[in-house]
């Protein structure tokens, strides 16, 4: 069945047009409701969001929806989406929303839905609820219809879930930290969390206007923090993104350490530990040959997946795995949480820099990358991936890396965009192969 509302993960758009409208939040909750209605208890839904402008008007909508059918909704305000995901399954709620569109701008906005054990939906679940959208959907009788509440310890009950995530024996003290919540949804837990754990904090990112996230800082613009590192003096900066599930460090100097130097880091300290399960790490097909080569380097493996964190949890889930993510930064520590998240992630990585004692440039770039580059095709229509001219550029460009690197092309699940990935230990090779395609998309696009 083609999908009209779920992409790769949740719904998402420019809000105000599309499927990001009030109308089809409604009916979002309403599909969602009646599905999650089953048994004979008193049926509630856990609604927490980042701080877009629109995120007022989805929630507002959300919540008529799902008391309409006669769920109960339980409002958590601005929280990370592992916070969602932790409260839906602590609270014994039959189904979590988080309303953000991640790293995107204000512009846009989503709808990730959780369900009772406080991971994302399986496909057969979103098709349901796909299905129920364009419906008519039976409405709760008047007495029946749901209640909604704030709660008010929200908050705390993430950041005490957070914190017990490490040992009781480690403490941050000494440690000069910035941070930097992208003006998302974790601007007041994050910079809470450390600073509990004794650091010094220094914060950037945390002032959330409505139409200021991720602009320019966070996970996905990080000159901000680079520079705020080396003027401040800080040990390590951890940069979140709009909903706080993606993780980017800068070391000391202001250098980039992104997601897979931090699986290179837990997986090979966990399996130190004792504590690594599946014998190695999950992670995309985006994710560099440097990493598959050093984690082999240490008797682990390196299991690949689809791109996407949702395609990561599966095969987590499915073999076994207790780590795993993506190179953008999605860290999934089964452990400790069920979804993404940074903050969870970002203590890991603290907890290594205390033990070793190390400067966290000595401590976070385990392998050398090898040469990798990603370009961006935007197109306005159609599908230039089955066009002859670039089916012949991407021919051309496998059997030259053949034996010498990989090439990955995929389409963009959340925007019109082809993105053309290679890498090898010939980077001259991989930059020519890289643009031939992208020229090749460029001209079936027009």
């Amino acid at each position: 069945m083609a999908r009209q509302f779920f992409g790769t993960d949740g719904i998402r758009g420019r809000t105000n047009a599309g499927v990001m409208t009030a109308d089809i939040a409604m009916k979002v909750g309403q599909a969602a409701g009646r599905h999650f209605l089953r048994g004979a208890h008193k049926h509630r839904v856990v609604i927490g969001k980042d701080t877009r402008l629109s995120g007022y008007m989805l929630e507002s909508a959300l919540v008529a929806g799902f008391t309409s059918v006669g769920m109960d909704v339980i409002l958590l305000g601005p929280m990370p989406t592992p916070a969602v995901a932790m409260l839906t399954r602590e609270m014994r709620a039959d189904v979590g929303v988080m309303i953000s569109a991640s790293h995107n701008p204000y512009e846009d906005n989503g709808i990730k839905l959780f369900g009772p054990d406080g991971f994302k939906l399986s496909d057969a679940d979103e098709l349901a609820i796909e299905a129920g959208i364009g419906a008519e959907q039976t409405l709760a009788a008047s007495p029946d219809i749901g209640r909604a509440r704030r709660i008010d310890d929200a908050r705390g009950r993430y950041i005490h879930a957070v914190k017990a995530s490490l040992p009781d024996n480690i403490r941050l003290d000494g440690l000069k930290i910035v941070v930097d919540c992208a003006h998302g949804a974790a601007y007041q837990v994050a910079p809470s969390v450390m600073w509990e754990l004794g650091a010094e904090i220094v914060t950037i990112g945390v002032t959330p206007n409505g139409i200021n996230i991720n602009d320019r800082v966070g996970s996905t613009h990080l000159d901000a923090i680079q520079q705020t590192v080396v003027a401040a003096g800080a040990d390590i900066g951890i940069a979140l993104d709009g909903d706080a599930d993606r993780l980017i460090v800068v070391d000391e100097q202001g250098q980039t350490v992104d997601g897979d130097q931090i699986m290179a880091l837990i997986g090979s300290q966990w399996a130190r530990q004792g504590r690594l399960r599946g014998g190695g790490v999950v992670a995309t097909v985006m994710s560099n040959l440097g990493l598959e080569r050093y984690l082999h380097g240490q008797g682990l493996t390196l299991e690949r997946t689809a791109v996407g964190d949702r395609h990561v949890l599966e095969a987590m889930r499915k073999r076994g795995f207790n780590v795993g993510g993506e190179q953008s930064g999605h860290m999934i520590l089964l452990d400790h949480a069920t979804t993404g998240d940074g903050t969870v992630a970002a203590l890991q990585v603290l907890a290594a820099l205390v033990q070793s004692g190390k400067r966290a440039s000595e401590l976070l770039h385990l392998f050398d990358r090898v040469p990798q580059l990603l370009r961006n095709v935007r197109f306005s229509g159609g599908k230039p991936l089955d066009d002859a001219r670039v089916k012949d550029a991407i021919a051309g460009a496998e059997a030259a890396l053949t034996g010498k690197g990989r090439l990955v092309i995929r389409a963009s699940g959340t925007e019109p965009l082809i993105r053309v990935m290679a890498e090898g230990d010939d980077a001259g090779l991989v930059e020519r192969q890289v643009a031939g395609i992208c020229a090749a998309v460029e001209e079936a696009a027009k």
